[in-house]
């Protein structure tokens, strides 16, 4: 695994010396071959056996290994320079400019995957499975992706109660019953309105998975269990459009594990689907 996945996969383990010391890491990548471990330790003003302890929990020998590894990482990928989208004054430029984006995606995706370990993942599975009523909720953009995976999950038989407005969110957790799982979709996870209605539904024994980017946030600090987006490009259009891709892969995913983890919710989809076209057929 790439030295900068792994930190990012590995970050919601690790303890708050260590969340700095991979945040410094994440956000300058570019700059890690000019900081000795002192200088390191210097300017996040921690030990330099912090440094050194932080580079063998993730497998380097030392801290010089780790940022070799970061180094090299960071010169395949262009020297952190950004990608001109599209590719101008380049033979071919059009091509180019799609199949850098294909791998772009790709790789947001692989990134996204290895941030989800396999309990985590099977662990919102079974919440969501085994729950009474799923609400779902999500602002803006967020919304679009809350209402189509709520659309999904009533597919599969699953009782769900999704929302984009607050005020009737706030209202319908009258509702709410310990077993109950709340799907909070934002995407930095900072809204103080979710926080609330979070704080609200876990009062009365619900669960709350929030779905975020994979950074620190209030919302995913709080919930009971969390899914994380990987999303990382220099131009916001750019890494705006890996994490629509990157969350919508996650979703897919969830919705694939969810019909193989429960036979009955493959034959309600099918008994569904099959309502449905004959409505259309009609």
């Amino acid at each position: 695994m790439a030295p900068l996945l792994k930190i990012r996969a590995e970050r919601e383990h690790m303890s708050a010396i260590e969340r700095r010391i991979a945040d410094f890491i994440l956000d300058n990548a570019h700059l890690l071959r000019d900081y000795s471990s002192q200088q390191l330790a210097n300017a996040l003003d921690i030990s330099q056996s912090s440094v050194v302890k932080f580079s063998q929990k993730l497998g380097f020998k030392g801290y010089p290994d780790l940022k070799y590894s970061v180094g090299a990482a960071v010169a395949a990928a262009g020297n952190g320079e950004s990608t001109r989208w599209p590719p101008e004054e380049q033979a071919g430029g059009y091509l180019l400019a799609a199949e850098t984006l294909r791998r772009a995606k790709a790789g947001a995706e692989e990134e996204t995957m290895a941030a989800n370990p396999q309990a985590d993942v099977e662990a919102v599975i079974a919440l969501i499975d085994t729950a009474p009523k799923v609400f779902i909720y999500g602002l803006g953009d967020d919304g679009l992706y809350a209402r189509e995976f709520a659309m999904r999950l009533s597919l599969l038989g699953i009782l769900t109660v999704q929302h984009a407005d607050p005020i009737l969110m706030t209202a319908n957790l009258s509702a709410a019953r310990a077993g109950d799982v709340m799907l909070v979709f934002s995407e930095f996870g900072k809204l103080p309105q979710l926080w609330q209605l979070s704080r609200q539904f876990q009062e009365v024994g619900g669960k709350v998975v929030s779905i975020t980017r994979h950074t620190a946030n209030p919302l995913r600090a709080h919930a009971d269990a969390a899914l994380a987006i990987c999303a990382h490009d220099p131009q916001p259009q750019i890494a705006q459009l890996l994490y629509r891709c990157s969350l919508q892969y996650l979703l897919d995913f969830v919705f694939v594990l969810l019909c193989q983890s429960n036979p009955d919710r493959q034959r309600q989809l099918a008994l569904n689907q099959e309502r449905i076209q004959q409505l259309i057929d009609n």
